[in-house]
């Protein structure tokens, strides 16, 4: 298998090339961008959770237990006093780091369910459940999120099937296929809860229509197309060989730079003034 620094790296390599579409094609707020962004380079280390004591593992639960931590006490922050909130709030920062880590190492093998697509996919809909309800972000950032979360996780299992081929020997380990597998058949109860969690977090999850509908956009692919390369130098140094101006398409066509505004998470409109 890959190890983390190759992992990070090339999610990182990954997570930026899309990020950078994104920002071209323009079409959500540049502040949902960062977010979004770490959620693509936190898919590409995420499998590895199931490696006991690992750094992906390790990050992962300290970061869930200041999230869980801090959203126990802002919700109980009105009710409490200030020694029950200190208590509350450090009981579920060593509970959720410690106590819910030891549990999740005594189920969870390693190359077992968490290196299937299942996951992946379950994944990338707990991202849209947490941008779109915990975090507030638009449907269409959400989605997105998740997109960026489903192609780092996969990337992840891709590499480690990779690593599985060893070129200088020409064999093939004995790990090959435990990676990116469409579940785990070893463990049929955890590839059925896989499954069901997956189910159950799409059903949460807010709507994907406008994340669709922007994706099949002809006007943002046709921008990001015509935003590709250079149209008279290179960073306003190299002279572009041939170059032309850019001019509309017949019938009204896309200009350069004429990309859907915002359309993944559009303004929201003002209301009628009242007489």
């Amino acid at each position: 298998m890959a190890n983390f620094t190759t992992h990070i790296a090339v999610g990182t390599v990954v997570a930026g090339t899309l990020a950078t579409l994104t920002l071209a094609a323009d079409v959500i707020a540049t502040e949902n961008l960062i977010p979004i962004t770490m959620a693509g380079v936190l898919g590409s280390v995420l499998p590895d959770i199931d490696l006991k004591d690992s750094r992906p593992s390790r990050a992962m639960f300290s970061g869930l237990a200041i999230f869980f931590s801090f959203a126990v006490l802002f919700s109980a922050a009105d009710r409490l006093s200030i020694a029950e909130l200190w208590i509350l709030w450090l009981g579920t920062l060593l509970l959720v780091r410690y106590g819910l880590h030891t549990i999740f190492h005594n189920l969870a093998v390693h190359r077992g369910i968490w290196h299937s697509i299942v996951a992946a996919l379950f994944c990338a809909a707990a991202t849209a459940v947490v941008f779109g309800h915990v975090l507030d972000r638009h449907s269409g950032v959400a989605w997105l999120a998740a997109g960026f979360m489903l192609i780092g996780y996969l990337v992840h299992l891709t590499l480690d099937e990779i690593y599985s081929v060893d070129v200088m020997d020409t064999r093939i380990k004995s790990s090959f296929g435990t990676a990116l597998k469409l579940f785990d058949r070893r463990h049929p109860y955890a590839s059925g809860g896989m499954a069901a969690a997956l189910a159950l977090a799409v059903w949460l999850a807010p709507s994907p229509t406008v994340f669709v509908d922007g994706l099949s956009s002809r006007d943002m692919w046709a921008g990001l197309n015509e935003r590709l390369l250079p149209k008279e130098s290179w960073f306003g140094i190299v002279k572009v060989p041939h170059a032309v101006a850019s001019t509309p398409a017949p019938g009204g066509g896309i200009e350069t730079g004429a990309i859907p505004d915002k359309a993944l998470a559009p303004a929201p409109s003002n209301p009628p003034a009242s007489p």
